[in-house]
């Protein structure tokens, strides 16, 4: 899965300074002080020739400035930027923003050639709060066809969310999944899916750079991704290796298109495709070919091997900007339903 990103398009800003400002805007709107006014200093000293000058190049790519967060974040965590790491919660220190800054231009400057290797690097998460909406449409899956769930998804990263049925949701009025680690509070709103039984028989996703969730490199790359100030996120992250740890799950280096070629029903369960926050960064033509895949399995698909396709993902064309819905389609018939929608870390879902 990889991370949010902000678009260009209206900001009235372009190149470096337009894609860290864009970036910025997300963030603040994301619930990260810290990283919107890093990223509003950083494109004034892009401006100014200063360090992140000197990093970023004159680059203009996809997700720069969250590549550029990641490799500074990772950095601290390692203990390599100790002045640093007082103002990142994520190494034990107190969120500043404001402090933070000069701390954060010091580390561009003295790991500059670190940090520019870094930038080729996609930022990769797993974030585990999108498990609220995903299960929540699993089990109106399951309440539609009583059938054990095949379970496949597309950007998989380290397979966490393959293992969402052991997590814990919260919710006004009960709570859904078993004593967990990972705990959702605030889960969902508005009438939640019915309680059915769920029974996952297979967990099998892809991603065009897996990552083995016991290996502890894998981790602190996923740990480095996300906001140092969403204490939330991480302590969901950290909770939801542990259950990766005794759940098993596989995950494949491929790409979507191809993990999907050959997809068909299976008898005896029903096959689910499901992806959160992802196909907006596919190719257009890698997109077109999932969706391809999927509407082939579901014309062969017959009531007792049936087959859905769950995402979460923003309104078609609006990008990262758009609120992402929740949405199944089921065959046989295919019919597309809305089920509800929620923010693009996946808390709290408003069900319809």
């Amino acid at each position: 899965m990889r991370e949010e990103s902000g678009e260009r398009q209206g900001s009235g800003e372009s190149g470096v300074r337009g894609e860290l400002l864009a970036q910025a805007r997300v963030c603040a709107g994301q619930g990260s002080p810290m990283y919107a006014e890093l990223l509003a200093r950083a494109a004034d000293d892009a401006d100014a020739g200063g360090p992140v000058a000197g990093v970023l190049g004159g680059r203009a790519s996809s997700a720069l400035a969250l590549r550029m967060l990641g490799t500074v974040h990772r950095i601290v965590l390692e203990g390599r930027a100790p002045e640093l790491a007082a103002h990142y919660p994520t190494a034990g220190g107190t969120a500043d923003p404001l402090a933070a800054w000069p701390a954060f231009r010091d580390v561009l400057a003295r790991h500059a050639a670190e940090v520019r290797a870094g930038l080729a690097d996609p930022p990769q998460t797993n974030e585990v709060g999108r498990a609220a909406p995903l299960i929540g449409g699993l089990l109106a899956v399951a309440a539609a066809t009583g059938l054990p769930v095949r379970l496949l998804e597309i950007g998989a990263s380290a397979g966490l969310n393959l293992r969402a049925d052991h997590y814990r949701l919260l919710f006004d009025g009960g709570g859904y999944g078993p004593d967990s680690p990972v705990v959702l509070p605030d889960a969902w709103r508005g009438t939640p899916p019915e309680a059915v039984p769920l029974r996952i028989a297979a967990r099998l996703g892809c991603d065009l750079a897996p990552l083995d969730a016991a290996a502890p490199e894998a981790r602190l790359r996923l740990l480095s991704y996300v906001w140092p100030d969403q204490t939330a996120r991480v302590e969901r992250l950290r909770a939801a290796l542990e259950v990766a740890a005794r759940v098993p799950a596989t995950v494949v280096r491929a790409g979507a298109g191809d993990f999907l070629d050959g997809l068909a029903p299976e008898r005896g369960a029903v096959t689910v495709v499901w992806h959160s926050v992802m196909i907006q960064y596919l190719p257009d033509e890698e997109a077109a070919r999932v969706h391809r895949h999927i509407e082939a399995a579901g014309a062969a698909a017959t009531r007792d091997a049936p087959v859905a396709h769950l995402a979460f993902e923003p309104p078609e064309g609006t990008h990262i900007q758009g609120t992402p819905l929740l949405t199944l389609r089921l065959w046989p018939g295919g019919e597309r339903r809305v089920l509800g929608e929620g923010p693009p870390h996946g808390l709290p879902v408003t069900w319809y």
